[in-house]
């Protein structure tokens, strides 16, 4: 904390609404919907089970999503972003758009690894083209998934032949993101409770 900013209560009903958007919320309206149908449908042990391996769940996904958040963190800290942004500004045109697709076919782990990241692309001035680029060929091309799902479930021939039909996508996806018309902002407003003085 800077000598200029002291930390003020935190209101936490303003703080919720800030952190958690209409489809979270929609999500959770849909996820305690389906709850009750499976309640009543399938029986009171049925549903025991399926909160006893959602519980499991959550307890394996949470450390996970709050390693990658720490870390996504600490690389928006640390990251040098005025030469971030002129590297992106000297690199707009398709040679940007290979790069982000590289970058998202290298990235490791799941949503909670490559989201993060594309939100710290986003700050540095990366335009839409990039950042659809950045997250198609993360889904498309993931190299861990390929390695760890494709190849020994349907073969190396398979596997390359749907990575080269897959490969120009990204960068299709990113130029067709440039050509849209509307634009993408991020949220930078300061923490809620931190008041400059």
């Amino acid at each position: 904390m800077t000598g200029d900013q002291r930390a003020g209560p935190v209101d936490w009903p303003e703080l919720i609404k800030t952190s958690f958007g209409p489809s979270f919320w929609i999500f959770v309206a849909l996820a305690v919907l389906m709850a009750g149908v499976c309640y009543a449908v399938l029986g009171p042990e049925t549903f025991a089970a399926a909160i006893d391996r959602d519980r499991d769940l959550l307890a394996d996904l949470l450390p996970r999503v709050a390693a990658a958040q720490v870390v996504a963190g600490f690389v928006w800290v640390l990251l040098p972003r005025e030469r971030m942004s002129r590297f992106l500004n000297r690199h707009r045109g398709r040679r940007g758009l290979f790069i982000a697709a590289t970058a998202g076919a290298v990235t490791p782990g799941g949503p909670a690894s490559a989201f993060p990241f594309l939100a710290i692309l986003a700050g540095t001035g990366a335009d839409r083209g990039i950042l659809v680029a950045y997250i198609t060929s993360w889904a498309l091309l993931g190299v861990q998934r390929i390695i760890v799902w494709d190849i020994p479930l349907m073969g190396i021939d398979f596997s390359l032949l749907r990575f080269l039909v897959g490969a120009p996508l990204p960068i299709i996806a990113g130029m067709l993101a440039r050509r849209l018309p509307f634009s993408v902002t991020l949220e930078t407003d300061p923490p809620i409770g931190v008041e400059d003085k």
